[in-house]
């Protein structure tokens, strides 16, 4: 059903692939792993069937692919990791497994990698500016529009392993929170050690933020893209503190759930308090906004 989403659902329907890990998570939890595999191996040939039926074959890749994330993730909660080690190793998977996937893919069709990526962004864009002209826009717009789609594209190529990486850990951290009341549901053991409200990016990151960011004005050529792609990476992760230390605040003062979702909505509305969550994430190191980090000087 989230693989049929993908390609059946207008808009929405991309979101409901990133939940497919769960049904192999929550199986591969309750029944172990092995009888996981045995019933993820069931639910490939059903997947290749319908696949077939429906003529959209790449959605075998992504169940194959999608399964054995879900048992990987399964594995990760058993040993009871804090959800950033979670986040990591999992991303660290998906990452390594989908470059394996698409290496393949463009050595059958004898072409690169990143070629294959940006034949296929190309024809994204080809697919919408024919879209546009059937709408009827003036031809003059119509010149404009694929010049601005060229140089967007242009422009993605160049931080598209930034915004693979930032995906992935999102599409993870995703199914780890949504994890959570589908175990309730089901009456079994969360990891306890996945506090979202307490966790801060390692201290030691700092200075990759740092080095990224001298690099990028004092280099060039492939220095200076391998920077900007790090210091991307790397605001992600900060974003994802300051988020944490959102959420610890909307705890602390029992913020009900309507006025959260107000609050969450502004934020991705409005790419300022992303700037602001970012900064917050990233001087939480020193100032430590939760207090959560305070020594006791007296008896120390």
């Amino acid at each position: 059903f989230f693989l049929l989403a993908t390609v059946c659902v207008p808009f929405i329907g991309p979101f409901f692939s990133l939940l497919t890990p769960l049904p192999f998570l929550f199986y591969s939890t309750r029944l172990g792993f092995f009888q996981g595999l045995k019933l993820a191996v069931l639910a490939i040939v059903v997947v290749s069937l319908l696949a077939e039926l429906a003529g959209f074959p790449q959605m075998i890749l992504l169940g194959v692919e999608f399964s054995l994330f879900g048992l990987f993730l399964s594995e990760l909660f058993r040993k009871n990791l804090t959800v950033g080690r979670m986040v990591a190793y999992a991303t660290a998977f998906m990452l390594l497994m989908g470059t394996v996937f698409v290496f393949f893919i463009a050595l059958s069709r004898g072409i690169g990698l990143m070629e294959m990526m940006r034949n296929y962004m190309q024809e994204h864009l080809q697919a919408s500016l024919e879209v546009y002209r059937e709408m009827g826009i003036p031809p003059e717009k119509a010149v404009e529009l694929e010049a601005f789609g060229k140089a967007f594209l242009d422009t993605i190529s160049r931080i598209y392993p930034s915004l693979v990486i930032i995906g992935t850990g999102f599409a993870v951290w995703l199914n780890i929170v949504i994890s959570r009341p589908l175990f309730r549901l089901g009456r079994l053991p969360y990891p306890e050690t996945v506090v979202m409200d307490r966790w801060q990016a390692p201290e030691p990151l700092v200075w990759g933020v740092i080095g990224s960011g001298f690099a990028l004005f004092l280099s060039s050529g492939g220095v200076k893209l391998l920077a900007l792609n790090a210091l991307i990476v790397l605001m992600a992760v900060y974003l994802f503190q300051g988020m944490s230390i959102l959420l610890f605040f909307l705890d602390k003062y029992h913020v009900p759930r309507w006025a959260r979702f107000g609050i969450y909505a502004v934020i991705a509305v409005q790419q300022l308090f992303l700037i602001v969550l970012v900064l917050a994430g990233l001087f939480d190191q020193w100032v430590d906004f939760r207090k959560i980090h305070r020594k006791d000087v007296a008896g120390g």
